[in-house]
């Protein structure tokens, strides 16, 4: 692999964004008001031939911010208890700046300007991304507005929009025991959303081929 050039092709390739995989595990809906408790990263790479794989999985458990509500319904669905003691959860300004790091040394790394949110309904997770941002008084590397939702290109790809059901006729695997994991949902969404563009990739050289 060329180390001088193939980093940055995928700067070339989303217009300076790189596409980082983002889930989040909450307390609720409301990202103002309910705890954070799990997030997960993905930082997506291409290679010499302009195809797109995903990178291991940085994340971390989160403890509840001071004052967060935390819904009993929510919590029942993800499974979480956010105060068990095998969690190893981190303080949420901790929790981000791991995420970070990894995110802000992939810009470096290739060229990008700026990381961009990679996700399944994005617009939940950005908005609890932003909210935790905005708590901790920290700079974010992702772009505030912009994201990819993978629901859409699964739409567009395999005429599905629910994850599972996308990752399952794109003939990926899928297990629903693991789902609603941050760790389990992000490498999944990586994997379809690598799956599509590379989708589109070969299609796209077949056609000027």
């Amino acid at each position: 692999m060329n180390n001088e050039q193939s980093p940055h092709r995928i700067a070339k390739r989303f217009r300076g964004f790189l596409p980082v995989v983002i889930d989040v595990e909450t307390a609720g809906f409301n990202a103002d008001k309910d705890a954070l408790l799990e997030i997960a990263a993905v930082i997506i790479n291409m290679d010499d031939e302009g195809k797109l794989h995903q990178g291991e999985a940085t994340a971390a458990h989160v403890e509840p911010f001071k004052g967060a509500n935390l819904d009993e319904k929510a919590l029942a669905f993800n499974g979480i208890d956010p105060w068990h003691p095998f969690r190893m959860a981190l303080p949420e300004k901790e929790a981000l700046e791991k995420v970070f790091e990894s995110v802000e040394l992939a810009l470096q790394d290739t060229g990008c300007s700026r990381a961009i949110l990679v996700g399944h309904n994005p617009f939940f997770d950005l908005n609890f991304l932003n909210a935790a941002v905005k708590r901790c008084k920290l700079k974010s590397p992702f772009h505030a507005f912009s994201s990819f939702d993978t629901a859409t290109l699964g739409a567009l790809a395999y005429g599905q929009t629910v994850l599972a059901r996308i990752v399952q006729t794109a003939g990926l695997e899928w297990n629903d025991e693991e789902a609603h994991s941050a760790v389990y949902d992000t490498e999944r969404t990586a994997a379809l959303f690598c799956n599509i563009m590379n989708r589109w990739h070969s299609l796209d050289s077949q056609a000027k081929g």
